[in-house]
C-alpha cells in the first residue's frame, strides 16, 4: 500500500495530545470525597467501562480520517519478460593426448565434466558439440534440450574417429552448425591440446569464416607445462606413452584475436573450471523486462470507518448513557 498525500498522515499526532487532555480531565473529575463504596451511585460492570467508549470512537475517527485524506492506494505490480538467448557450439578435440593425465581424471574426462556443468547453467542458450581429432563430426546440433546434450557429452571418447588433430576442421564444422541462425550473439568454445596437423582447412582459415559470420571464438588450451603420461588402447593392448606439454598456443591465440574472443591456458582442473566461469560472466544471456503498475484508491473503506465512528459516539452519548444516567 502507498499513500498519494502522506503528509496528512501527522495528523495521527493530534492522537498523542487528545489522549493527554482526556486523562487530564479525568483526574480533574475525579471525586474528594471517599466512601467505602461507590455502587450506589454509579453502579458496576460495564457501565463503568462505557463512559469511555465515545473517546475511543472519537480517537479512532480522527485516526481513519487521516488515514482517508493520505490517500492510501493499492498497488499491482507485474512485469514482461523477453529473453534472447545465444548459441553456443563446443569444438572439442577427442585426439589421443586429450587422454593425459595432468587434469584429473584425463583432460577429455575433466573437459566434459565441466562443459557439462556450464551447459546446466545456461539454459535459456542453444548449444551443440562437435567433435574432432583427424577428423570432425556434430555429435550434437544447437538445442536447448540440455539434458539430451549432456548425455551425449558422456558418450564421447577417445577413438571415435581417425586420431589426429584437424582443429581448422572442427572450427568449420562449428561455423557451419551455427552460421545460418537468426541469434545475435553466436560463441564456438573451442577445447585442444594440440596443434592443428590434420584437415583440409587450417585455423586461421576457418576463424575468418567464423568472423564473417559474426561469430566469436574462446580457444582454450590444455595441458600443465612440461611432461604428463597418457594410457592409449592400442591393438596390443594398453599402452603407457608420454605427452608433451607444448602446443601452438600462438594460432589458437590469433584464432581468438580475429574473432574478438580470448585465448585461455588450463593446466590443471580449477583453472580449467575458472575459464568457463569467466567465459560464462563475459556472455551473458540478454534480458529485457517491462514493468507495469496499477493503482487503485482505496481511501473510501476508511473514510466509512470515521464516520461510522462518529455516529457511533453519537449514538452512545445521547442515548446508551443518557439512559444510564436516568436508570
Amino acid at each position: 500500500m502507498t499513500f498519494a498525500n502522506p503528509g496528512y498522515l501527522f495528523f495521527l499526532l493530534l492522537l498523542i495530545p487528545m489522549a493527554a487532555w482526556y486523562i487530564y480531565r479525568l483526574h480533574q473529575h475525579e471525586a474528594t470525597l471517599q466512601v467505602s463504596s461507590t455502587d450506589a451511585f454509579i453502579g458496576d460492570g460495564w457501565h463503568n467501562y462505557l463512559i469511555h467508549v465515545p473517546f475511543v470512537l472519537r480517537m479512532l475517527a480522527v485516526a481513519f480520517l487521516s488515514i482517508a485524506l493520505a490517500r492510501p492506494q493499492l498497488t499491482n505490480r507485474w512485469q514482461q519478460e523477453s529473453t534472447e538467448g545465444i548459441d553456443i557450439m563446443m569444438a572439442l578435440d577427442i585426439s589421443g593426448t586429450m587422454l593425459a593425465e595432468d587434469l584429473r581424471p584425463t583432460r577429455l574426462e575433466a573437459a566434459k565434466q565441466v562443459a557439462s556443468q556450464f551447459v546446466l547453467e545456461r539454459p535459456n542458450d542453444q548449444i551443440g558439440l562437435v567433435v574432432f581429432a583427424g577428423e570432425s563430426f556434430t555429435q550434437c546440433p544447437l538445442t536447448t534440450d540440455h539434458a539430451v546434450l549432456v548425455n551425449l557429452f558422456r558418450a564421447v571418447e577417445y577413438g571415435m574417429i581417425e586420431d589426429g588433430t584437424a582443429i581448422g576442421l572442427g572450427l568449420a564444422n562449428a561455423v557451419n552448425r551455427m552460421k545460418d541462425s537468426p541469434t545475435k550473439s553466436k560463441v564456438i568454445i573451442l577445447l585442444t591440446d594440440g596443434s592443428n596437423n590434420r584437415g583440409d582447412i587450417d585455423p586461421q582459415t576457418a576463424a575468418r569464416i567464423a568472423q564473417t559470420y559474426g561469430i566469436r571464438i574462446y580457444a582454450i588450451g590444455v595441458g600443465s607445462y612440461g611432461q604428463s603420461y597418457a594410457t592409449i588402447q592400442t591393438p596390443y593392448g594398453p599402452r603407457r606413452v608420454t605427452v608433451n606439454g607444448e602446443f601452438d598456443e600462438n594460432t589458437l591465440r590469433q584464432v581468438a584475436q580475429t574473432t574478438g574472443g580470448e585465448y585461455f591456458r588450463a593446466t590443471d582442473n580449477n583453472s580449467l573450471q575458472r575459464i568457463y566461469e569467466q567465459i560464462d560472466r563475459l556472455e551473458k544471456t540478454k534480458l529485457r523486462v517491462r514493468e507495469y503498475s496499477k493503482r487503485s484508491e482505496n481511501f473510501l473503506p476508511w473514510l466509512l470507518g470515521a464516520l461510522l465512528c462518529l455516529m457511533l459516539d453519537i449514538l452512545i452519548r445521547h442515548f446508551a448513557l443518557r439512559t444510564i444516567a436516568q436508570s
